[in-house]
């Protein structure tokens, strides 16, 4: 199930060091609470969703605001539990560019390194289908450039995703989670939250269902059958409203493509989606030719909806305040030391804080 999506101003900067180690620690003592309190599958439950994540990285201290946050938040959780991997039972895999594409080798090592009870390659193939789909069977103008798989050593997951428009400086966070998810490819979308809505070619809506089950019709036919209905659709005069135009369609390359997914002969939409090589625009040549020319509906709908701890990095709301920061991670730190020894009196505390901050 995708949970929500959040868009943010593009940000190229870091975070500096003496923040970095603190947000590490940070993030290792707060996730180490919640598995301890409520089980890995609340610490999903929790990553998955865009407004808790947000907030996430605001306690942590990086740009409240920007995709910077995205990034460094991950890479903090990714770091801060290391070496707690098997007492916490969650695992991390992936990243920002190169080590995104690295993520289904990380699975590999971790269930090689640590005792999981599901086959990896299932862990492997959701997280390359949650890449698919927000890749190519949603085309919204992001192009992913990171990818961060999560998971428990019983199969549970979660995804947190983000692509970069750089037309309009904007970024686009994808938030999954594996709980009640029943498919890849029908409305994966539930609270998808951001507060700019586009237009899309959507694959995944309800009203593409016709559409998915032509496009595999269509990939299971003799190559040249589909290239010659490519040929047909450059001579057709497209709406204008219309966001996937095909003039850029290299038919050569697209043949190539069809020729791969002809020797596949894929069932479903999932298993056309799921063939090596198949990107956004094979997928969106036959989405055109099953709507314009054998009239299946289409959807265009972005599936989207309108929706201060420590300071900030870049000063705002405030300068970072490192001796509050630290004094943060140590009363953590002491609370979950106590706690293993039978003294919890800091933990319920802990618990106790959100009825003062809970607005009704």
């Amino acid at each position: 199930m995708k949970t929500g999506i959040a868009n943010l101003p593009l940000h190229y900067g870091r975070a500096p060091a003496w923040l970095f180690s603190r947000m590490r620690e940070l993030a290792r003592q707060i996730t180490i609470v919640i598995v301890t309190e409520f089980g890995q599958k609340e610490m999903l439950r929790r990553l998955s969703d865009p407004f808790w994540f947000q907030a996430f990285g605001c306690i942590l201290g990086f740009d409240w605001h920007s995709s910077g946050l995205t990034t460094t938040v991950c890479g903090a959780l990714k770091e801060g539990i290391k070496g707690l991997e098997k007492d916490l039972g969650l695992f991390v895999a992936g990243g920002k560019g190169r080590v995104s594409r690295q993520t289904p080798l990380e699975i590999q090592e971790l269930a090689q390194r640590y005792p999981i009870s599901v086959n990896p390659r299932n862990l492997i193939y959701s997280s390359r289908m949650a890449a698919k789909v927000d890749s190519a069977a949603l085309q919204d103008g992001y192009q992913l450039y990171h990818h961060c798989f999560i998971f428990t050593r019983e199969g549970s997951w979660a995804v947190i995703q983000q692509g970069m428009n750089e037309v309009t400086r904007y970024a686009r966070r994808y938030h999954w989670l594996s709980e009640d998810l029943k498919s890849f490819v029908c409305e994966p979308h539930s609270a998808i939250c951001c507060n700019q809505r586009g237009r899309a070619l959507n694959m995944v809506a309800q009203e593409s269902e016709e559409t998915r089950l032509l496009a595999t019709v269509l990939s299971r036919e003799k190559p040249d059958k589909v290239i010659s209905e490519v040929k047909r659709l450059k001579e057709l005069n497209l709406p204008s409203s219309h966001r996937p135009f095909v003039q850029d369609l290299r038919i050569d390359f697209f043949e190539k493509n069809l020729i791969k997914i002809y020797e596949k002969q894929p069932t479903d939409f999932e298993e056309l989606l799921a063939v090596k090589g198949v990107g956004p625009k094979t997928i969106r040549a036959l989405a055109l030719i099953s709507e314009l020319i054998y009239g299946t509906n289409l959807s265009f709908r972005d599936p989207v909806k309108y929706s201060f701890a420590h300071g900030g990095k870049d000063g705002y709301p405030y300068p970072v305040d490192r001796q509050g920061y630290d004094k943060s991670i140590q009363i953590i730190q002491r609370a979950i030391s106590e706690a293993k020894i039978g003294r919890r009196e800091k933990i319920e505390a802990l618990k106790r804080l959100k009825n003062i901050f809970t607005i009704d």
